[in-house]
This record gives C-alpha cells, sequence and structure tokens, in this order.
C-alpha cells in the first residue's frame, strides 16, 4: 500500500509533519510503516544545498545526507529511515544514465518518460521491500504545477493505474484568509485539485492548511467542487507544536478514514501516547533559556529557525521530559564580534549556550568568545560538531596562550593546527569531490569511566552519527587535557576523539558527532537532558 502526499497552493505548508502524522497513527494501528522523501532537485543529494535556502541537512544511520523531513520521520515513526528513502531528481537520473551508459536497457532508447518514473517507482518499492512495510507514505516535495514535479505525479499515476486500491493521494493544501476579507477562501485549492486533476491523479483526502479551521460550510463546498466527501477534507489549522497533530488527525478519524479506502486490516486503539503527550508539552514549567549561537539564521528579514530544526527539536524533548518550558534564543555570531564589549548583555541572561554543526569562516571569532564566555562564567555549554571544534581552539588560544590557534579549515598556515583535515580528506579535497565525501553516518565510540558523558549515556558504547571533514588534531591531545580539557569519548581505536569536556564547571561538553539526530519525543538523548538539567540548576543557583 502506497500513500502519496502532494502539496498544493504553496510550499512550506507542512507536508513532512502530515506525512510523519499519518504515518505514526497508522503505526498506531498495527501496521508497519516506512516514509520516503522525494525532492525535486537536480542536486543528487541535500549535502550540497545552502541551509538558508533548504533548510538543515539530516544525516541517517547509513550515512546518506538527505532533507530534514527524513528527521521528521525518525521521530514520529520511531525508527531509522534508511538512505533508499530518500531520492533527489538528480540521483534518479544519475542511476538512469549509468544504466544506460552500462547497456542497462539492452540498447533501447532511453527516454524520460516512462524511463524516469519506472526508475521512481523501483526506488519506492526498494524502500517498501527494504522495512516490510504494509504502508509506504511517500512526500513529493514542492506544490504541484511545478514543472519539475511532473515525472514524480506521474509515477504516482503509473502506480494507481496499475493498483487502483493500493495507492491513495493526500493533497496538503493551504486555505487563506486575507485580513481584509476575514474569510478563508476554497478557490485556490481548488486551482491546486485542478492541476493535480490535469495529470491523471484525483486527491483521496485533502489536508487543509490554514490559521484557521476549516468549517462546514467550506468543506461542503470544497468536497462538492473536488468530488469528495466532507469527512474526506481534513482541518490542519496552525498549532502550538507539530507533536499535536496526530491527536487533530486523530480526532477526525484519519486513520480510520484511510484503512477504510485501501481496505486493509488494522485495528486503531481507544488511547494514543500522542494525545498525553500533546498534553505534557503544554504544560507550564520553569522556563530555560537556551541561546543557539550561529551564523545561518536570516534570509532577508526572517530568521529561518529550520537550519537548526533537530538541534530545537532535541532542545524542546529534554526540555519537557523535564517538566521544564524550553525559551531558544538565536544568537548571531557575528553579532558578538561587532560588539565583543556587550557580550555580557548577549549571552548574561541565557541558561545554557549551545553552539550547533557549521562550516567556514563566517562567525568563527564570535563563537570562540561564546565558548570563552560560558567557560569563564559557568555557563553550562553543549557544543555539535563545529561547537566542540569551536571549545578546543578557545582553550588552545585563552588558557595555553598559543592565540594563533585555529582550524585549517579557517586558517591554513596556523601554527597551531588544533583542528585539522582527516586524512582521507586531503586528497577528496585536491579533488574537489564534495558531494556525499565527508565522514558520514553511524560510527562507535567508547566513554571514558568516571566522565560526564558516561555517567548521562549509563553505558560505556554508543553509536552516533557524524558530519564531518576536520577533526581534533591528536598531536595536540596531551597538551590540552593537561590545560583540562578531557578527551572522554574516542573512537575505538583511541585515534579520534569524539567528546571534550571541562572539568571543574557545572556543564561543559562537546562532541564531534550530531546527538541531535538521535532525539526522540518520548527518548530524548542523555546528552541534552543532562545539558538542560544542568540549566535548570544554574537557574535555581
Amino acid at each position: 500500500m502506497t500513500i502519496f502526499v502532494v502539496g498544493g497552493v504553496m510550499s512550506g505548508v507542512g507536508k513532512g509533519v502530515v506525512t510523519a502524522s499519518i504515518g505514526t497513527l497508522l503505526k498506531e494501528c498495527g501496521l508497519k510503516v516506512t516514509a520516503v522523501k522525494i525532492d525535486p532537485y537536480v542536486n543528487v543529494d541535500a549535502g550540497t544545498m545552502n541551509p538558508i535556502e533548504h533548510g538543515e541537512v539530516f544525516v541517517t544511520k547509513d550515512g546518506a545526507e538527505t532533507d530534514q523531513d527524513m528527521g521528521n520521520y525518525e521521530r514520529f515513526l520511531e525508527v531509522d529511515v534508511p538512505r533508499v528513502n530518500y531520492m533527489t531528481t538528480g540521483a534518479v537520473y544519475q542511476t538512469v544514465i549509468e544504466r544506460e551508459r552500462s547497456l542497462g536497457y539492452g540498447g533501447k532508447t532511453v527516454e524520460v518518460v516512462p524511463h524516469i518514473p519506472l526508475e521512481v517507482i523501483s526506488r519506492i518499492r526498494a524502500a517498501q521491500e527494504a522495512s516490510d512495510a504494509d504502508v509506504t507514505m511517500v512526500e513529493i516535495g514542492g506544490t504541484v504545477g511545478e514543472y519539475q514535479n511532473v515525472l514524480f505525479l506521474e509515477a504516482a499515476r503509473m502506480m494507481k493505474r496499475d493498483e487502483p486500491h493500493n495507492v491513495l493521494i493526500v493533497l496538503v493544501s493551504y486555505m487563506p484568509v486575507p485580513a481584509s476579507l476575514g474569510e478563508m477562501k476554497t478557490k485556490p485549492t481548488q486551482y491546486a485539485v485542478k492541476l493535480v486533476n490535469e495529470v491523471g491523479l484525483f486527491p483521496d483526502l485533502i489536508v487543509t492548511r490554514s490559521t484557521h479551521v476549516i468549517d462546514d460550510v467550506r468543506k461542503a463546498k470544497l468536497g462538492f467542487n473536488c468530488g469528495l466527501k466532507a469527512e474526506d477534507i481534513i482541518a490542519a489549522p496552525d498549532v502550538p507544536s507539530i507533536y499535536d497533530v496526530p491527536s487533530l488527525f486523530r480526532k477526525q478519524h484519519v486513520p480510520e478514514i484511510i484503512i477504510n479506502k485501501l481496505k486493509i486490516r488494522g485495528r486503531c486503539p481507544i488511547k494514543s501516547p500522542w494525545v498525553e503527550f500533546s498534553k505534557k508539552i503544554h504544560r507550564k514549567g520553569k522556563p530555560v533559556r537556551i541561546g543557539i549561537v550561529g551564523k545561518y539564521f536570516s534570509t532577508g528579514d526572517f530568521v529561518l529557525g529550520d537550519v537548526y530544526l533537530c538541534v530545537i527539536e532535541a532542545l524542546k524533548h529534554a526540555t519537557w521530559h523535564l517538566k521544564a518550558t524550553p525559551e531558544i534564543t538565536w544568537i548571531n555570531s557575528e553579532e558578538i564580534e561587532k560588539k565583543p564589549k556587550e557580550i555580557s548583555r548577549i549571552l548574561g541572561k541565557l541558561d545554557g549556550i549551545l553552539i550547533p554543526g557549521g562550516f567556514g569562516n563566517r562567525g568563527v571569532e564570535g563563537k570562540i568568545m561564546a565558548v570563552k564566555y560560558a567557560r569563564e562564567h559557568k555557563v553550562p555549554y553543549f557544543g555539535l560538531c563545529y561547537g566542540m571544534q569551536m571549545a578546543t581552539i578557545e582553550v588552545a588560544r585563552n588558557i595555553l596562550g598559543w592565540t594563533d590557534a585555529n582550524t585549517t579549515e579557517v586558517d591554513k598556515q596556523t601554527k597551531h593546527p588544533v583542528i585539522h583535515l582527516m586524512n582521507e580528506q586531503e586528497e577528496r579535497l585536491r579533488n574537489t569531490s564534495y558531494g556525499g565525501t565527508m565522514r558520514l553516518g553511524e560510527y562507535p565510540c567508547i566513554l571514558q569511566s568516571g566522565s560526564l558523558a558516561r555517567r548521562l549515556y549509563g553505558h560505556e558504547f554508543v553509536m552516533e552519527r557524524h558530519r564531518h571533514r576536520y577533526e581534533f588534531n591528536p598531536v595536540y591531545r596531551e597538551r590540552l587535557e593537561n590545560a583540562g580539557l578531557h578527551c572522554v569519548g574516542t573512537s575505538p581505536d583511541n585515534n579520534l576523539v569524539e567528546i571534550v569536556e571541562f572539568k571543574n564547571h557545572p556543564f561543559f561538553l562537546a562532541t564531534q558527532f550530531h546527538p541531535e539526530f538521535l532525539s526522540r519525543p518520548f527518548h530524548p538523548h542523555p546528552l541534552f537532558v543532562g545539558f538542560i538539567k544542568a540549566a535548570l540548576n544554574k537557574k535555581r543557583a
């Protein structure tokens, strides 16, 4: 069984959350569910896309650089989604061309149609088989009517033609409420349905995204004009949290409607953990103020939280787990660079400081200043990937006195390259091989006995996901440890430093890996829990 989720009117209305929410509700009904994301970009994967344009890059367990919606699938479904569940236009075309070059088509003429849609279908089937899924959710990125979506919609049409009772089409469409009118308008969604119809598809459900709940009058109007029953028009108004969506859909019997349409066996439970979780996250607890110091925040006049989506969600999961309320503040590291004397004003009211992953030299000095402030003022500090590298540089500069200490990513001529390029990366960069060539995916880490990290995890051996080219330079390890920066997590061969801690501090811990990728709503990551607990303790002090 395959459920395609497509978008209407405009992008960014939450197709990924809709896909994940429907999937988790069907899973509650006893069905095995997996989710596939299709991105209509010529990029082979998401790794080379600018985060400001595309949002955060999510890394799978097996090392694929994917769209952030794959993270939503993992968080809602509580599964590890493999690389086979992600495809782009570029990846599909690359496979077809490589097959043609190796005579995989037996000398036949290879055409955009049908061979590209057939490759898309083949990939969907592969994802179904890999997960042994009863239901495969397939989200097609972008919006119907866009040229780049046509081939993916054609794949859906071909599957619907061949298996009419096993394929469902869900349209997620925006319903505007113009302030000057004060009325929800159905016409844009009617046009979206018309565009879907033009490619030979007919929506089985319409999820109406809006600032308001769609009323019965407009449900009837939309159903009449789009050939659907009123119960097939699903209200999806703005809600305080994405984790409210499963409960919202459950109240409208979405899983039962889908099970009936597909004629499959599934029994929806009387109670759902999502209902209780939704209540839990809205209970007012003690506020905890966390500052995320980064640089990928704005485009024009707008702040883009999606750039660090997994970090934000992991902070929320841990804070809710501790019955507190998260207050997340965006801090542009370039602002700290421009106003170093005002750093106390910028950071002074925070209960915790977090520096996430990143690349390049822009804003680096501001990040290092933020680390120094956290260390000297005993503010709980949590560094992720680049945040660990910044912490290493800060200690080298301000405790060991190596004022030029740096990462060779920023300064190739530094006399103290405490962070340097990983050995296997040098040849790749010389050959300008950038796409999909970083240290990616899941790797083991051994935790030192007596360390904070070991206490938080509760065991010695962990597996975490990576995305980096540069690493802690082992040449400087002994001197940095003597300065107080202890390497408490390493690769099994002891060559790669995975976690550092600074002693005599309430919480100063940084990881080379990305723990945010493994945090789940019902199972927050232990390092994030430890960080938030330390921030709450600071607040009480």
